[in-house]
Parts: structure tokens; C-alpha cells; sequence
């Protein structure tokens, strides 16, 4: 017995549903270990990220109740690139250790990492067994973020501009979850995938 986890990768861009199809995945028994909530923790009032932050960006990013300011934090990171180097050179590498123990301790027979910028990192092969990318039209995208957030097109569109491009994305996928007509098809394909996945990780255990 190998001991080693299955460890899928789930990524997608913004307003792609991976939220929702990892979700899924969560309900049919998979462990779900997701950076978008590692990162909440990290920054949260006594996270542990926060005196890094502070020191390399100044009160101005930390809000009232001593969590990071996000809105102020996104507006300086969009507009100088390399306030977005300095801000993932504080964050990655604690995300990175952190759902890296995560992945070890799951109890579950597979894994999935939920990382919006998996494919961007450049390092993803050696983290995953198999990437799975959620996949919807660039308009809908679109349209989902400004909905949920109250961001402008524009705005949606220039955090697009820095993710990995569709088409780069569906090229480096093992399989791809189509979300572009909602939750009752997405449920179908994830239950196929969960299929493949619990097949996949019994023969990784036999290994």
C-alpha cells in the first residue's frame, strides 16, 4: 500500500462554478481541500498572515477588525504588478503549506484541490493526479461575477486578463466539468467523474 493520497485538482476561471462543483464532489464523499478558504483563514482578524501584510503594505490594507482589507488590498495589487508578486510571495507559500497538510490528513478516498490559479502556478503536475477543470462561456462568467459581487464588466474582465485563458486552461485539463446550463447538468458530470476518480484512487492504493 502506497499510503498516498489521490489528489485531483480542480480549477476554473472566475465565476466558472468550481465552488459548486466541488461542492458536489464534497457530497458524494470526497475530502474538499480548498484554497480560497485557507486564504480567508490566513487573513482573518489573527490570521496568520496578517503581520506579514501589515508590515509589507501597511495599515491602509488592514480593516477595521484587523482582517485584510480586500477591496483596498485588490485595488493596489491590479494596479502595480509588483504589489501582486509581493502580496503572493506572503500568501502562496502559506496556502501551498498549509493545503499541502490538508491533502495529507484527508480521510476520504480522494482528494479534491480546489485552486483558482492551479494551472498558473506552473508547479500543479506535481501536486495533482488529475486536473479537472470547470468550463462556461467567458460571458457567462461575466455575468455571474458582476451578480454575485456588484463588480462592473470591465473590472470582472481585468481579473480575467491575469488567469490562465480559456483555452489554455481546457488544453491542460485530464477532464472538463461543462457549467454553462446549470446545476442539474453539472451534477451529472461530477457524478461520472466521482465514478472515475473512486476507480482511479483504489488502483493507486493497490499500487
Amino acid at each position: 500500500m502506497s499510503g498516498q493520497a489521490f489528489v485531483v485538482g480542480l480549477t476554473g476561471g472566475i465565476g466558472s462554478g468550481k465552488s459548486a462543483a466541488a461542492d458536489l464532489f464534497a457530497e458524494l464523499g470526497a475530502a474538499v481541500v480548498d484554497t480560497d478558504r485557507i486564504a480567508h483563514a490566513l487573513t482573518a482578524p489573527g490570521g496568520t498572515a496578517m503581520a506579514a501584510l501589515r508590515d509589507a503594505f501597511g495599515a491602509g490594507v488592514i480593516a477595521e477588525d484587523g482582517s485584510l482589507n480586500r477591496p483596498a488590498m485588490r485595488a493596489l495589487a491590479f494596479e502595480d504588478q509588483d504589489v501582486r508578486k509581493r502580496l503572493e510571495g506572503i500568501l502562496h507559500p502559506m496556502i501551498r503549506a498549509e493545503s499541502d497538510r490538508q491533502c495529507r490528513q484527508a480521510q476520504a478516498p480522494y482528494v479534491v484541490l480546489v485552486v483558482p490559479l492551479l494551472i498558473e502556478s506552473g508547479t500543479y503536475r506535481g501536486r495533482v493526479q488529475r486536473l479537472c477543470v470547470v468550463d462556461c462561456p467567458e460571458e457567462v462568467q461575466v455575468e455571474r461575477v458582476m451578480r454575485r459581487s456588484g463588480l462592473e464588466a470591465c473590472q470582472v474582465r481585468a481579473i480575467m486578463a491575469v488567469q490562465a485563458c480559456r483555452a489554455d486552461r481546457l488544453a491542460a485539463a485530464d477532464d472538463v466539468v461543462d457549467n454553462g446550463d446549470g446545476l442539474a447538468q453539472l451534477r451529472e458530470q461530477v457524478v461520472d467523474l466521482h465514478r472515475r476518480y473512486l476507480a482511479l484512487a483504489a488502483q493507486l492504493e493497490g499500487v
